[in-house]
This record gives C-alpha cells, sequence and structure tokens, in this order.
C-alpha cells in the first residue's frame, strides 16, 4: 500500500515537474543509440538499464536514470528513496528530492537503515550531480565510479 502512495504521487507530480521545473534539454540520444556505445560505457550501460527495466528515456529527465546506473541503486520505492538520500548529502537539492524525503521516512521507518547507509555513501562520493553526463556517455563506467569514489 505505501508503494502505491509514493507510485502514484510520482506519477501526478512528474508531468508538471517535467514540464514546469526541469529547465534542462531533452536529450538527442534514444535507447538504440545508447546500446551502440562501447560495452564498457557509461551510454551502454545507460542503454542496459532502461532495457532491463523495460523503460523509456523520460525528455528532460534522463539523469536520473544516469544516477542509478553509476549509482548500482536498484527501481523499488525504497530504492528511489535512498537514492535521494544518497544525492542529497552529495549536494543535489531541491525541493522534489527533500519532499520525496520526507515522505519516504514516514512510509518506511523500515527502511531507515537502508536509508543511512545511502548517506554515508553519497556523503563519501565527490559531487557529481551536476555533471553533464551526456557528455560523458562514452566514457567508461568504472572510470567514472572511480573518480568520483561512487560505491
Amino acid at each position: 500500500m505505501r508503494a502505491l502512495i509514493i507510485e502514484k504521487l510520482y506519477d501526478w507530480s512528474k508531468i508538471p515537474y517535467q514540464k514546469w521545473l526541469k529547465k534542462s534539454i531533452p536529450w538527442p540520444v534514444d535507447q538504440d543509440a545508447l546500446l551502440d556505445f562501447p560495452y564498457d560505457s557509461l551510454g551502454f550501460h545507460l542503454g542496459l538499464f532502461l532495457q532491463s527495466h523495460n523503460f523509456d528515456i523520460q525528455p528532460k529527465l534522463e539523469d536520473h536514470d544516469v544516477f542509478h546506473v553509476l549509482t548500482a541503486t536498484g527501481v523499488t520505492v525504497p530504492d528511489e528513496i535512498g537514492m535521494q538520500f544518497y544525492l542529497f548529502v552529495n549536494g543535489k537539492r531541491s525541493l522534489y528530492q527533500f519532499s520525496v524525503m520526507c515522505i519516504g521516512s514516514l512510509l518506511y521507518p523500515d527502511k531507515w537503515g537502508h536509508f543511512i547507509r545511502q548517506w554515508r555513501s553519497g556523503k563519501n562520493a565527490l559531487c557529481f550531480h551536476q555533471l553533464d553526463f551526456l557528455k560523458l556517455l562514452n566514457l567508461p563506467l568504472s572510470q567514472l565510479r572511480t573518480t568520483f569514489l561512487i560505491q
């Protein structure tokens, strides 16, 4: 039930957030093009992530999926909430993100340990949320993780 509440809040808020709050330009890359990148690259792994979860690229929200790939975060509701803790302590800040963290903490008190582990991992990583990931798609995923101390 609690996952359903979070998912409905996300569905309700995604379009306005994407349309009016996200200022980025949609990437001129589709999933097939991502899978054409070298097999060890961020781009290829992003394509695999999308394909394996049967997701489509969401215009203006591409970075979110990159965060999943870089941090090796799953797609369950607690995983999504945990990733927001990781990104928050790593320097990414938004009202949307803060809301997810607050509501998620209230609905998932049994996952606080997971959220704290994500917080610690994000604190140990170098700040990476602000990078232009479109320009980094050809770089090896392992190199990006090592460079930014992403666990």
